[in-house]
């Protein structure tokens, strides 16, 4: 790909209307303030116990990707996507990879989401099978997306205070649980950080490169950038907050879910939390929380779907894959009911096919491989086309990425082998079609936002990947 083509859209203008809280409050409903509870039993059983040490070193990896990202969010204001960074600031061929990647992490969240949303309904009614939840929640999911259906911002602020509620019901009903059960001496106390019985930097390692799942999402902040006040600073701080916010809350809740429930081994580890919940508070804290999970989840795996529908829609219209497919557009709708249709059917056979803890790796595969694409821009933006070589500009994207990279080589075998067949067929796929990359892919117009930062000198891109 030794060039590229562009072609210009416009249209009015978006209202800078957002501050710095409404930002950081946004990122936290798209995390969701559970995000930790549905992998809490997988995360157990990878880690042997140490459930909050895995929060934690994935709350480091993704603060410094959080500031890649908001510092490539400043470059490309109206573009939030590791698949843009990479095409237009490294090169074509690249961003190619890292949106082959990608795919994997955004068509495997539904099918997680629908795996879990299933497990969690046969918690209240057990009597219906398995298989039929999974093909309800399928075509729930296809149905709602094909109408072009999407929550308000409203309904997130009401289900994230309703997550909010449930949360802290719960802390009340472990730390009543603690003081009538407390752990028999200090040590138990720390034991969820650190166990020297079952501890194992493998183990640990396997453990946080499935935890990274709790901070997925945290880049959409990015795609508000038209619409905010003083986006360089805003979306940059909130960027990072969000994540921090994140690791703090997520921490407190499996550090205490650790101390009322110590063990690994659940009635159902899928929804491990919910049984915790129960020890804790109950049978009716139990069903709370199922309940609680079940509407976030359903939420944000249909937010999934067709996120993913998007993704395909942006490749299809810059050539990476048949566009007269992927980019068409339902006239009525406007929403691409291709990839949506096509989206549905692979969570149909995926649901069946993988378990929650494997599909969960599959989806941390392709999102720490666009991490480290975004990395990659800022060291390339920032320091090897910058004049006044900084040592932040350095350290941050270098660690990000190396961070991502240890935590990408931790993931399981099972999911490593498939990820590299499906990355090698890409890159088969992708030669194919472009002629072993020599053919341009066809870019659509991006605003980017070149006014140099302090301290900071703005380089074209290469030829390769500008655009003209």
């Amino acid at each position: 790909m030794s060039g590229t083509q562009t072609s210009s859209v416009s249209g009015p203008g978006l209202k800078r209307v957002l501050g710095l809280s409404s930002l950081v409050l946004y990122g936290i409903i798209l995390i969701q303030p559970t995000a930790p509870m549905p992998l809490f039993g997988a995360a157990a059983g990878l880690a042997h116990g140490h459930v909050v040490t895995t929060i934690l070193i994935g709350m480091v990896a993704m603060l410094f990707t959080a500031i890649s990202y908001g510092r490539m969010a400043n470059a490309y204001p109206s573009a939030g996507s590791a698949y843009t960074y990479v095409s237009r600031e490294i090169h074509p061929a690249l961003g190619y990879f890292v949106g082959w990647g990608m795919i994997f992490d955004y068509v495997m969240n539904p099918i997680i989401s629908v795996i879990w949303i299933s497990k969690a309904s046969m918690n209240l009614i057990p009597e219906i099978p398995f298989a039929v939840y999974a093909i309800a929640f399928t075509c729930l999911f296809t149905a709602m997306n094909l109408r072009g259906i999407e929550a308000s911002s409203r309904t997130n602020s009401i289900i994230a205070t309703g997550l909010g509620v449930v949360i802290i019901l719960f802390l009340g009903a472990a730390a009543r649980y603690l003081f009538l059960h407390p752990p028999v001496n200090a040590a138990e106390w720390t034991r969820p950080f650190y166990d020297p019985k079952t501890f194992s930097f493998s183990a640990v390692s396997a453990g946080a490169s499935l935890a990274v799942l709790t901070y997925i999402g945290f880049d959409g902040i990015s795609t508000l950038s038209e619409e905010v006040h003083n986006p360089r600073r805003n979306i940059l701080l909130a960027t990072v907050l969000v994540c921090l916010i994140t690791g703090v809350l997520a921490s407190i809740q499996v550090y205490t879910a650790q101390l009322v429930w110590p063990g690994t081994t659940f009635p159902d580890q899928d929804t491990a939390f919910c049984y915790v919940a129960g020890k804790a508070g109950g049978q009716w804290l139990f069903h709370a929380v199922n309940l609680a999970l079940l509407v976030a989840t359903i939420g944000s795996g249909s937010g999934a779907h067709l996120g993913a529908g998007r993704l395909l829609y942006g490749m299809g219209r810059d050539n990476a894959i048949p566009g007269k497919f992927f980019a068409k557009i339902n006239p009525r709708t406007r929403i691409p009911s291709n990839n949506i249709i096509l989206v549905g059917v692979i969570v149909l056979f995926g649901v069946f096919l993988l378990t929650y803890p494997l599909g969960a790796q599959l989806l941390n595969f392709g999102a720490l491989i666009a991490f480290m694409g975004v990395n990659a821009s800022a060291f390339v933006r920032y320091f090897l086309r910058n004049e006044h070589k900084t040592f932040s500009n350095l350290i941050v994207p270098i660690l990000g990425f190396t961070i991502c990279l240890y935590l990408w080589l931790s993931l399981g075998y099972k999911a490593k082998i498939a990820g590299m067949c499906w990355l090698t067929a890409g890159v088969l796929y992708g030669a194919y079609r472009t002629s072993w990359f020599r053919k341009p892919l066809q870019f659509v117009r991006i605003e980017t936002n070149d006014e140099p930062e302090a301290n900071e000198t703005v380089i074209d891109p290469p030829d390769s990947a500008k655009l003209k």
